[in-house]
């Protein structure tokens, strides 16, 4: 018979990057739902009740800094959710800033072993394994600096394909590293979800008919926000640097070769070889 007090957040304390509006704020309340004490970063105000909200911009690691020292110890379960679409700074917010506040609550100690991590990654990071020198390159920076830097120096990487690709490769490479202090480390891959982000880039077309063709609703933050629950949740304790999709299927059914795949995107991610 299966536990289901594994999925439930009963004594943990959740921290939400970019927890006030899109998946991060369904994400947040998903989990406050199940007994998380949640804490939310953002820049923006956050309009539902929760725990504790912070002030903070991901752009500023002095900022950073300054909202980190305000959240309590011990944290059991961080949703990295901020990001934009593009423009200057996409790879401090979307990564570089998301890599810094986790590294740094291990480094001292708030978050331990039984703890977990999901990020939001997207569609746009599938291939990251055709990239993998290059993005192991940056990731071999030290700090939040020594990254932005690398940035400013390789043009074409401050986007958000980029951006997802680094995301979806962190997540791999530190399975085993945080493995090994019992902390996981695993994130989503949203298909096209109705989310302010999506509206605002206009990323809702490229699987309509797909979901026209399977009769499929367009995705919803709260799907995301379930799937995100579960990887950080006692329940997923075996699964570590995975980037799950989550899209209907309409990537793999492409990749099988049930379902043509749709132009230019998924033909785009499942054949491109450099950046």
């Amino acid at each position: 018979m299966g536990d289901t007090q594994a999925f439930r957040y009963d004594g943990k304390h959740a921290l939400v990057v970019g927890g006030a509006t899109g998946m991060g704020a369904a994400a947040a309340q998903a989990v406050a739902a199940l007994g998380a004490d949640v804490t939310v970063l953002d820049r923006v105000p956050v309009d539902y009740p929760v725990g504790k909200t912070i002030e903070v911009d991901l752009l500023d690691r002095e900022r950073i800094d300054a909202a980190l020292d305000q959240v309590a110890g011990p944290v059991h379960a961080v949703f990295c959710a901020a990001g934009i679409g593009g423009g200057p700074g996409t790879m401090r917010v979307n990564i570089i800033s998301h890599r810094h506040l986790v590294e740094r609550l291990i480094a001292d100690g708030r978050l331990a072993a039984g703890s977990a991590i999901c990020f939001i990654s997207s569609v746009a990071g599938l291939g990251w394994q055709n990239h993998l020198p290059r993005l192991v390159d940056f990731l071999a920076t030290a700090s939040y600096e020594e990254a932005d830097a690398w940035v400013n120096a390789h043009e074409g990487t401050d986007t958000y394909m980029f951006s997802k690709q680094a995301v979806n490769a962190y997540v791999a490479r530190q399975a085993y590293p945080f493995t090994a202090k019992g902390i996981r480390i695993n994130a989503i891959c949203p298909g096209p979800t109705d989310t302010p982000l999506a509206r605002a880039n206009s990323w809702g077309g490229f699987d309509q008919a797909y979901r026209e063709a399977t009769g499929m609703a367009p995705l919803q933050p709260e799907q995301m926000a379930n799937v995100m629950a579960f990887l950080n949740s006692a329940a997923a304790s075996g699964i570590s640097g995975e980037s799950v999709l989550v899209d209907s299927g309409h990537v793999k059914a492409s990749m099988g070769g049930s379902w043509e795949a749709g132009k230019p995107v998924i033909d785009f991610l499942m054949t491109e070889t450099s950046v």
